[in-house]
């Protein structure tokens, strides 16, 4: 297909609309221009093989005409030779001959003229066939380029989307969360060690009476305190207790 030839198609595939870059744009153009070329080239074609068989049909008739008269003078010439017509036997002799001679020719031509309208109608076979796969590879690539466009949108919306302050956001709430559960750790750690020094003191106190008791029962067991509690003079107790030893 020749330059011009493609300009004009493509013309008429986007209905007088300049074309350039614009065909990737508008790839449905382009196949229905490709498509409309495949349909011109198999219409010329179909009417060339339309005349090849017009031509097929036209010889058959002819030689069915040639035929039927040659049998008829090959009849004839045994009938004149009985009846003496030499002359006349002659004639249809040559006319037998010339006969032939024309059948012969037209039955070559026959052949060579059935078998090139059988190759056209393969090649106009063959059309159809690459036709209709041109229109299913339009179908099939436009279906692509659709697809491909949502992709395309679908990717340049997002990547047009910023999730840095989403992240930023969220960062900041994970660090909120995470001040306000140290709080409670030093909340409840504050509050436990105050909780934990009272019972402390407690114990010691509990520790500082049970030790007194039992120093005041040691005195009692020495002599040193009376049972009311009154405590005895060291000096006049302890020759007692040399006594006793």
């Amino acid at each position: 297909m020749g330059f011009f030839e493609r300009l004009g198609n493509l013309f008429r595939g986007f209905l007088g609309v300049f074309v350039g870059g614009l065909e990737s744009k508008h790839p449905e153009a382009v196949y229905d221009a490709a498509i409309q070329g495949r349909q011109e080239e198999y219409q010329k074609l179909m009417k060339a093989v339309s005349g090849i068989v017009y031509l097929r049909n036209k010889i058959q008739k002819d030689l069915d005409e040639k035929t039927a008269s040659l049998q008829e003078i090959q009849a004839q010439i045994p009938e004149a030779v009985k009846q003496g017509e030499e002359q006349i036997a002659l004639q249809l002799i040559e006319q037998k001959n010339g006969l032939t001679a024309e059948i012969d020719h037209l039955q070559a031509d026959l052949a060579q003229t059935a078998q090139d309208a059988e190759r056209h109608k393969q090649d106009l076979m063959t059309f159809q066939g690459e036709i209709q796969k041109l229109r299913d590879e339009r179908d099939r690539m436009l279906a692509r380029n659709e697809s491909a466009k949502v992709r395309l949108a679908i990717q340049e919306q997002l990547s047009g989307l910023s999730v840095e302050a989403d992240l930023k956001a969220l960062d900041h709430v994970r660090e909120s969360i995470h001040k306000m559960e140290a709080q409670a750790d030093v909340a409840r750690e504050v509050g436990g060690a105050s909780g934990e020094s009272k019972i402390q003191k407690i114990r010691d106190a509990a520790k500082s009476t049970a030790a007194a008791a039992e120093l005041e029962h040691y005195k009692m067991q020495l002599g040193l305190t009376s049972a009311e509690g009154g405590s005895k003079d060291l000096g006049a107790t302890q020759p007692q207790a040399e006594k006793t030893i």
